[in-house]
């Protein structure tokens, strides 16, 4: 199968330092892939590198493509990104902001059209908006904020999904339903790469995960086989319980090494 995303050997400096080391992977379409690892691993850094918003050395394709062969209005009309920062600084209603995720797709149009209305009606529908629709997005607590750029990512209906901690911030019921919508666009057939410190929610949603310290990546695979206690202990530091049921696997930290 081709990958819908295919990085190799990509690698970031920051301030003299090696933030992201030789790190290769792929993407599939159909999968949810967890990004996980502790602060300072360099997950946001290779997301950022990803969308090429950082200096990398290393290959990126998209499906066949080189992705810089991609005009940045392509570019977005395959690969939604949303950033771990979640700040809104102008009063725009909720719809409105939810809608510019359908610019790529209107070209020199300006006015919405059906398929954009479908669009952003699905997206506030998935992340619990219909009823904050006209409000201002100044007006929104930290996690309704963080739910409206989520819906907004969604509404550029891409066939690739990068978010960077997208579950911070969100009360547990928002955060099941985010990662329940993760899992139906990846059973549509999209892809979807999410950066995440919840590893209970990394342990019973994602088809795979991805750990990494220090900037490289430590293990990957189905979460059974990467969220071990001795992977945690190295990569986290700590000690945990960890148990499967018929909803997944589970993950508690008990205590430091």
């Amino acid at each position: 199968m081709t990958s819908a995303l295919s990085a190799r050997s990509l690698c970031v400096r920051l301030g003299g330092r090696e933030v992201v080391k030789n790190v290769s992977l792929d993407l599939r379409p159909g999968e949810f892939v967890g990004l996980l690892g502790p602060n300072g691993a360099g997950k946001s850094t290779l997301l950022k590198a990803i969308m090429g918003l950082v200096a990398r050395s290393g290959r990126l394709t998209l499906g066949d493509r080189p992705i810089e062969a991609l005009t940045p209005t392509e570019s977005a009309r395959e690969v939604a990104y949303l950033p771990q920062e979640r700040e809104i600084n102008w009063p725009v209603q909720v719809r409105t902001l939810i809608g510019l995720g359908r610019s790529p797709h209107r070209g020199a149009s300006s006015v919405p059209g059906e398929a954009d209305r479908a669009a952003v009606d699905a997206a506030m529908a998935a992340m619990d908006l219909v009823e904050l629709q006209e409000r201002s997005s100044l007006e929104l607590s930290g996690g309704e904020r963080a739910r409206v750029l989520i819906a907004r990512a969604l509404a550029q209906e891409t066939p690739v999904l990068l978010t960077d901690e997208p579950a911070a911030g969100l009360d547990p019921a928002h955060q099941i339903t985010l990662m329940a919508t993760f899992r139906k666009l990846a059973r549509e057939g999209r892809s979807v790469l999410a950066s995440l410190h919840e590893l209970t929610l990394a342990g019973q949603w994602c088809d795979r995960v991805i750990l990494i310290a220090d900037g490289g990546i430590v293990a990957e695979g189905p979460p059974d086989a990467v969220l071990t206690p001795g992977n945690l202990a190295t990569v986290y530091g700590v000690r945990a319980q960890i148990t499967v049921s018929d909803d997944g696997l589970s993950v508690v930290p008990t205590g430091l090494i």
